[in-house]
């Protein structure tokens, strides 16, 4: 809020004006201080877009992918992407897919070893089949799920060379970033949690970022539609903001035989990751 004195019969009037707009064009661009590196279909742009709502932090609409594919362009190409900031203000970049690409970490804690790093994880099999779903939209003629998930369906010999399941063994995952960054300094976001009390993550979220509390739960409705939770006002508008017509799609009926094959295969992964995140997700 703004304090405005205006002359005339009106002394005092309170106006509710973005303070980044009187900034207009001001400003550093900087490396982010903190990346939501993983995990694909986990809810990492819902994740992003509630973030944004808050007035100190700044982040890249599009993913840079700087860490896995555009390592050779260097820092200052990777900062010039960046949004302006000013003093007190965090810069954030997601790109989910840095979970899993081995040379992140040490990428990473090459440009800080005091990067923030947020992880957004979600029960693996509801993960592998929403990542085939969005597979699927865009080439209808791959593979059922099924015979995609067996290397051999006889045997019951899981593929995990596929990485709609590889990226679900998280434990695995996570054993590389803890050779660069102590567990403090990752924070894991529930996926489920985000779409059931998101407040409540984005509380959390806002801690670890050492930022105030900003963002509760006047800032959602949920769209019965869509299953899914919306801004009653995006950043930057006026208008209520619910997440594009990708987000929600139907997934394909599944094979229960599959489905529980999978849940007893990423079992021992998910119990080794709840011991090492000292979080229980609640996926078995």
């Amino acid at each position: 809020m703004l304090l405005i004195c205006l002359s005339g019969p009106v002394l005092l009037a309170l106006v509710s004006v973005p303070i980044s707009s009187f900034f207009n064009g001001s400003g550093t661009k900087r490396l982010p201080q903190a990346i939501i590196i993983g995990v694909k279909k986990g809810g990492t742009r819902a994740l992003l877009e509630f973030l944004r709502v808050h007035p100190d932090v700044r982040a890249v609409g599009a993913e840079p992918h700087f860490f896995d594919r555009n390592y050779e362009r260097g820092l200052a190409w990777y900062r010039d992407l960046m949004p302006k900031t000013l003093e007190g203000q965090i810069t954030m970049e997601k790109t989910p897919s840095y979970f899993v690409t081995k040379e992140a970490p040490a990428r990473i804690s090459s440009m800080s070893k005091g990067t923030k790093l947020i992880v957004v994880v979600r029960d693996p099999v509801t993960r592998a089949i929403s990542d085939y779903t969005q597979t699927l939209s865009k080439k209808p003629d791959i593979p059922t799920f099924e015979s995609l998930t067996f290397k051999n369906r006889t045997t019951g010999l899981i593929d995990t060379s596929w990485s709609a399941i590889q990226i679900g063994i998280y434990a695995k995952h996570l054993e590389n970033w803890l050779l660069y960054f102590p567990i403090g300094q990752i924070l894991f976001v529930s996926g489920e949690r985000l779409i059931s009390d998101p407040a409540g993550e984005l509380g959390k979220v806002q801690d670890f970022l050492g930022l105030k509390r900003i963002i509760t739960d006047k800032h959602f409705y949920f769209n019965k539609t869509k299953g899914f939770p919306c801004l009653k006002k995006a950043e930057g508008s006026s208008k209520p903001h619910c997440l594009g017509k990708t987000k929600g799609r139907t997934h394909p009926d599944i094979d229960q035989e599959v489905v529980q094959r999978l849940r007893d295969f990423y079992r021992p992964f998910n119990m080794k990751f709840y011991q090492m995140t000292g979080q229980d997700f609640g996926w078995d």
